[in-house]
């Protein structure tokens, strides 16, 4: 299956999620996430804010804060993603493409062994990801390779067999329910 019918599948499958559903399923994640050893022993996240039925990160985020982490959140800056630190979700709006992101363009995150929590539509157990497309945690990660990675995903996200090109940066982790 090319990336374009597997977005499109994977899309069709969150739509068809409650939010309630959503809600369980993320809590269910997000245990699992502060538990991990990736989490115990990181001193900074550049997390991502969730967008449309993304697994919610609002309440592990604001757990890591609460753990004395600090957190970065992306915030798109033409072809460019930054890692912005910020320390409530008061210091975020709307942003690029309806997502959430700061409000600020700085400070500027630089922590160049943060773990960074990975979105993406579909995932397999090797790490491997297909994104939504746009390239920027490829890029971000090709210029930074150093950082561990964890990606959060539902059940469905998990496939067998994705394609993958030279350019993907995998998935050090994926936690699925």
């Amino acid at each position: 299956m090319d990336k374009t019918t597997l977005r499109k599948e994977i899309r069709q499958m969150k739509n068809t999620m409650t939010e309630e559903e959503i809600i369980s399923r993320s809590q269910r994640l997000s245990e699992k996430f502060l538990n991990s050893d990736p989490y115990k022993s990181t001193k900074t996240i550049y997390g991502y804010l969730p967008y449309n039925q993304e697994v919610r990160t609002w309440s592990l985020l604001a757990q890591a804060m609460k753990d004395g982490k600090q957190v970065a959140v992306p915030k798109v800056c033409g072809e460019e993603m930054n890692f912005i630190y910020i320390t409530d979700f008061s210091q975020v709006a709307t942003g690029y493409c309806g997502i959430p992101e700061p409000i600020a363009d700085g400070p500027v995150a630089e922590d160049k062994n943060a773990l960074v929590l990975m979105p993406g539509l579909a995932f397999d157990t090797d790490g491997h990801r297909i994104g939504y497309g746009g390239g920027f945690y490829d890029r971000f990660l090709a210029d930074e390779p150093n950082h561990p990675t964890v990606a959060l995903c539902y059940d469905f996200q998990i496939r067998d067999d994705l394609p993958v090109e030279e350019f993907d940066v995998p998935v050090d982790v994926v936690i699925w329910e």
